[in-house]
C-alpha cells in the first residue's frame, strides 16, 4: 500500500480542486440568486431533494477530474430549472401541487393521539412526544396541534396553562342535565 498517496497525490489536483472549487462555488450563487429564495426553501420533499443533490452535483465536480466546469455548471442549471418548473406550476395548478407535495397530517386531537394517522405516516407515540417535549410539553394532553408537516417536521403548539386546567376540571366534571 502506498501510504503517500492516501494523504498527497500531486499539486495538480490541489490546483485544479481549488480553481474548479472557486468556479462551481461562484456559478451556483450565481445561479442561486437569478432563481430566487424559493430554490433553496425546505417547504416539501422535492425541496429538500433539490438542495441535497445541488450539494452533490457541487461536490462531484470538486473531487471528479472526469466531470469538467461546464458539465457541472448545466447540472445546477437544471436542477434549478426543474425547481422552478415544478414551483410555477404548482402554484398555478392546485392539482399539480397536491401531486407534488403531501398533506399535513394532525397527529392528536382533543388531547388523544389520532393512532391511525399516526400509523400512516409511521411515526410512533413516542416520536410524538419527543417532539411534545422538544417543544416544551411533557403529556400528549398539553398539546392543541401537533401536526407531522408536508416537509416531514413535526410541528407542536402547546395548549396555554389556562386552557389545559380547565379542559381537566371540563373532564373531571359531573354530568349535569342541562336547563
Amino acid at each position: 500500500m502506498d501510504w503517500q498517496s492516501i494523504f498527497f497525490q500531486d499539486w495538480e489536483g490541489i490546483v485544479r480542486t481549488i480553481v474548479v472549487g472557486i468556479l462551481a462555488y461562484t456559478t451556483l450563487i450565481v445561479f442561486l440568486r437569478i432563481s430566487g429564495k424559493r430554490t433553496l426553501a425546505k417547504l416539501n420533499a422535492f425541496d429538500l431533494v433539490v438542495t441535497v443533490a445541488l450539494g452533490s452535483t457541487l461536490s462531484a465536480i470538486l473531487l471528479q477530474e472526469s466531470v469538467a466546469l461546464a458539465e457541472c455548471a448545466v447540472a445546477l442549471a437544471l436542477l434549478i430549472l426543474m425547481q422552478f418548473f415544478v414551483t410555477y406550476t404548482s402554484v398555478r395548478w392546485p392539482s399539480f401541487a397536491g401531486a407534488m407535495r403531501a398533506e399535513p397530517t394532525l397527529l392528536v386531537r382533543n388531547g388523544k393521539a389520532c393512532r391511525e394517522a399516526m400509523k400512516r405516516e409511521r411515526i410512533t407515540e413516542s416520536e410524538a412526544l419527543g417532539a411534545i417535549r422538544a417543544s416544551g410539553g411533557h403529556h400528549i394532553e398539553e398539546v392543541e396541534t401537533p401536526i407531522l408537516e408536508s416537509d416531514g417536521t413535526l410541528n407542536v403548539s402547546l395548549l396555554d396553562r389556562q386552557s389545559s386546567m380547565l379542559r381537566e376540571k371540563v373532564k373531571d366534571a359531573p354530568d349535569m342535565p342541562l336547563t
